[in-house]
């Protein structure tokens, strides 16, 4: 009978062993089953989860406007004072509502190439007024001819033509025609052909961005979402060749298995280049593990912090010869425009670019920009980009609405938060698809390790016990 119970004891053992081997045996081919189904999956083909979301999202995207209402017109135009801006928002729209156009799959590069319609569609219920409502701002129009047309005799010419429209520095618009477009009376009245419709965003609605090609990740899927090679606005080529400027994904997607250490690369046409974020923080999303990734300060830093930035610096004196931070010269790729863009309220910027304006106030929770990305698959569910949209105004002795300043004002006209989170619905769904059947494959490898583990100890101190007593 003790025998008997001996080899009970060590059958029960080497079931113990057997569980606990198999545990260790399903965690590789576990591993190796997750990712060759997150390979399937995040490849950009139909029929794929992450095809579905890319060709057309079901996650809102909104963009929230805050305007900058300058308060003292007069005073600065006259006398040169800071300029003290009161910021009005949010107004949000509705954007990225279209499905991509023009999808072409091309098998022997692994690329797939499309165009993204543009649209926006204002949201009353989520905005604090109209799109009638009033603003005080920089006129758009008459404050980069300084800059534009540096000759003293054409300045003279063109002051005519601001005198003769009755246009100063500053003017009067609504939020539609600030943003979307305006004839603008001073350009009506050159005599030459050139566009009299000017906008922060003109032209944005009925437009398309494009064409892009990014790999599908079908036969390297570390390069699914990245951008290859650009095609259409020269403005964008230009900063493709000069700049190298144009990598990484447009941030809805970004190759699976995402380590901490990985800096994420993302385009943004808006901004003319590429930009990254870095890992700051591991979230909880509706349910869903989610790591953090932020835009750094040193993104917008000085080509002496950061080379990468060298071509955003293309003057010596408004920058301080390259020494200035916060605010990146993007107007190579806006013809010729000075336009700056920089974080909201001039965040993370050199102290002298914000001096000469009042009512500012930085804020990091409520100005940076942030990506949260599930990093089994690379899916970004939640994301805040914010910036902040600036002109650069130079005195002009020739131009009469400009003559009275005594130095340069990089002032800010808007900023702008394109946000977007996960509904509900689509986290449940996402949970029960994807993330939930990880995380129970992975319960059931730790409980047959465990469970064996316990059982082969248990019978082995039981057998020795009882060949002690025998």
């Amino acid at each position: 009978m003790g025998c008997s119970r001996n080899c009970g004891l060590i059958a029960g053992a080497v079931i113990g062993a057997v569980l606990a081997v198999l545990g260790g045996i399903l965690v590789p081919v576990g591993d190796m089953l997750i990712k060759n189904t997150v390979h399937k999956e995040a490849v950009l083909e139909k029929g794929t989860i992450a095809f579905k979301n890319w060709v057309k999202t079901d996650t809102p995207v909104y963009r929230q406007f805050w305007i900058f209402d300058v308060q003292n017109p007069e005073e600065v135009a006259v006398h040169s004072s800071k300029i003290k801006v009161k910021q009005r928002g949010p107004y949000t729209y509705r954007v990225r509502y279209l499905a991509k156009e023009n999808i072409i799959q091309d098998s022997e590069t692994h690329t797939v190439s499309f165009l993204q319609p543009n649209g926006a569609i204002f949201e009353p219920s989520l905005s604090v007024g109209t799109e009638d409502d009033t603003f005080t701002v920089l006129n758009l129009a008459v404050a980069t001819v300084s800059h534009l047309y540096p000759n003293s005799f054409i300045q003279g010419i063109l002051n005519s033509l601001v005198k003769k429209s009755k246009s100063s520095m500053f003017q009067k618009r609504t939020l539609k025609e600030l943003l979307w477009g305006y004839t603008d009376p001073f350009l009506n009245s050159v005599p030459n052909s050139i566009t009299t419709t000017v906008g922060v965003f003109y032209p944005y609605n009925n437009t398309a961005d494009g064409v892009y090609k990014v790999f599908n990740g079908k036969d390297d899927i570390s390069k699914v979402g990245i951008i290859d090679t650009y095609k259409g606005k020269k403005r964008l080529s230009y900063w493709a060749s000069y700049c190298d400027m144009i990598n990484g994904t447009d941030a809805a997607l970004f190759p699976p298995f995402i380590e901490k250490t990985r800096v994420l690369q993302f385009f943004s046409s808006d901004i003319c280049r590429s930009i990254y974020a870095v890992f700051t923080a591991e979230m909880n999303l509706k349910g869903i593990p989610v790591y953090r990734f932020t835009l750094p300060s040193l993104a917008f830093a000085s080509p002496l912090q950061n080379p990468d930035n060298h071509c955003f610096c293309t003057e010596k004196i408004i920058s301080k010869d390259c020494t200035l931070y916060g605010v990146l010269d993007i107007s190579k790729c806006k013809e010729g425009k000075p336009v700056y863009i920089s974080l909201p309220h001039f965040l993370h910027a050199s102290p002298e670019i914000a001096e000469p304006i009042e009512g500012l106030s930085p804020n990091e929770e409520e100005h940076s920009t942030y990506l949260d990305v599930e990093p089994i698959t690379g899916f970004t569910l939640q994301f805040a980009r914010r910036l902040q949209i600036n002109i650069l105004v130079k005195p002009a002795k020739k131009i009469e609405a400009l003559k009275n300043l005594e130095h340069n004002y990089l002032v800010p006209i808007l900023w702008l938060n394109e946000t977007a989170t996960i509904g509900d619905e689509k986290a449940a769904m996402f949970i029960d698809q994807v993330t939930g059947k990880i995380n129970l494959f992975r319960l059931v490898q730790i409980i047959l390790r465990s469970i064996g583990t316990v059982m082969f100890l248990a019978f082995m101190i039981s057998y020795c016990v009882c060949q002690v007593k025998c």
